[in-house]
């Protein structure tokens, strides 16, 4: 009995481990939005008040970005390591989720550039969805959204 629970220890921690390790610049891309926790305030295309913050979860395989820009309803994106790359989903108040995807060149990362794979709950794609996004690592107080 003991040797069986070791096992699945064993097991559980190897599949915990496993997304932070899948690839070298997956893995310091990861690293670098685990840094961004916190609250962050800054200011969107129009000059309104943008807040967002970002939370490591579930041991550190995800990042939790919540974003409240002026006037809108709250959203919502999930980072994780998937394979050689970074994949995410972004819970909008719209109602769907987009997914979209990056693989880092570097380990030296200036900027992710995640690109559109597929949405849930997408009945047309003449609906508004966000298609794409960039986060530019400005210095380590200074991060741009686009």
């Amino acid at each position: 009995m003991t040797r069986r629970k070791l096992s699945l220890l064993l097991l559980l921690a190897a599949s915990i481990a496993a997304p932070l390790s899948a690839g070298t610049h997956s893995a310091a891309a990861f690293k670098k939005l685990q840094s961004l926790a916190g609250d962050w305030e800054g200011k969107d295309g129009h000059g309104m008040a943008v807040k967002t913050s970002f939370k490591a979860l579930a041991s550190g395989t995800a990042v939790m970005e919540t974003l409240s820009p002026a006037g809108m309803e709250e959203m919502v994106t999930l980072y994780s390591i998937d394979g050689d790359g970074i994949a995410l989903v972004h819970y909008c108040p719209t109602n769907n989720q987009p997914r979209m995807r990056v693989v880092p060149d570097s380990d030296d990362i200036k900027e992710l550039s995640f690109d559109y794979q597929g949405a849930g709950n997408l009945k047309s794609p003449s609906v508004g969805h966000q298609h794409h996004l960039v986060i530019r690592f400005d210095d380590s107080e200074h991060i741009t959204e686009t």
